[in-house]
C-alpha cells in the first residue's frame, strides 16, 4: 500500500474514532433535570447507578471531551446524579425542594436530599458508588491514540504544507474537543508531499497559538448560546 493510500485509510479511521468519542460523550454527558424527575426515576426503578456530591469538577475541561466528575466534601448532597439503563446521566439539585413538614436531614445536605435518600432506601436500592460514565475510559483511549498519531505524523512525517509544525502543534493542543485535529486533517492534508521547512509563507507557531486561544474562547461560547436556544437535552454544556 502506497503512502497516500495508507493515509486515506488512516484519515477515515481518525474521523470515525472522533465521531465515536463525540457521540459517547454527548450521550453520557450529565444533563440537569428537575428534582421531581429524580424522584420519578427512583420510583420507577430506572436508576442503575447514582452518586451524591456538592459540586462538579472538570466542567471547563474540554480536552478530548474530558468528562465532568461529581465531587463530595463529606455531606450527602445537595447534588444527586444517576445513570439510567440506556447509559444516559442526569443530575438534580435537591436544595430546591421545599417539604411540607419538618424533615430530619441528619447527614444529608438538604431536606430534599434526605427525602430522596429515604425514597431510594424504600425502593430497595443499595448505595452504588460506581462510575456514572463507564465508557469514559473509551473516550480517553480514543483521545490518547489520536494525540499520539498526530504527534507521530507531525514529528516524523512530511513537513506541513500550509503551516509550520509549531503552528499545528499549538492549534491542535489548544482548540477544544479535538477539533484542531480535524482541521489539520482537512486543511493541511498531511498525507500529501511535504513542504520546504524553510518556506516563510507558512503560518507560524505564534499564529497557531493565537488562533487556538481565540477558538478555545469562541467554541464554548457558541455551544453555550446553542444550548440556551435548543436546550441542554440536545447541547449539554
Amino acid at each position: 500500500m502506497t503512502w497516500r493510500r495508507w493515509w486515506v485509510t488512516v484519515r477515515v479511521l481518525v474521523v470515525v474514532a472522533w465521531l465515536v468519542a463525540a457521540g459517547v460523550s454527548w450521550w453520557t454527558a450529565p444533563r440537569q433535570v428537575s428534582f421531581e424527575q429524580a424522584r420519578a426515576d427512583v420510583a420507577a426503578d430506572r436508576v442503575v447507578a447514582f452518586q451524591w456530591g456538592d459540586r462538579w469538577e472538570g466542567r471547563d475541561a474540554q480536552r478530548w471531551f474530558a468528562g465532568d466528575t461529581l465531587v463530595s466534601s463529606g455531606t450527602i448532597g445537595p447534588l444527586f446524579a444517576w445513570r439510567t439503563g440506556d447509559g444516559r446521566v442526569f443530575w438534580a439539585e435537591t436544595g430546591t425542594y421545599e417539604p411540607d413538614g419538618v424533615v430530619e436531614q441528619r447527614e444529608f445536605a438538604s431536606a430534599g436530599a434526605a427525602v430522596l435518600g429515604a425514597e431510594i432506601r424504600d425502593a430497595g436500592a443499595e448505595p452504588m458508588f460506581v462510575e456514572l460514565k463507564p465508557l469514559r475510559n473509551l473516550v480517553g483511549v480514543v483521545g490518547f491514540a489520536l494525540t499520539m498519531l498526530f504527534l507521530g505524523v507531525l514529528i516524523g512525517g512530511p513537513a506541513p504544507v500550509l503551516g509550520t509544525r509549531w503552528f499545528w502543534f499549538w492549534l491542535v493542543v489548544v482548540v477544544p474537543y479535538g477539533l484542531g485535529l480535524l482541521f489539520w486533517m482537512v486543511r493541511d492534508r498531511p498525507w500529501v508531499a511535504g513542504a520546504d521547512d524553510g518556506d516563510p509563507r507558512r503560518d507560524n507557531g505564534f499564529l497557531g497559538l493565537l488562533y487556538g486561544l481565540v477558538l478555545s474562547a469562541l467554541i464554548p461560547l457558541a455551544l453555550g448560546l446553542l444550548s440556551a436556544a435548543v436546550g441542554e437535552r440536545w447541547v449539554p454544556v
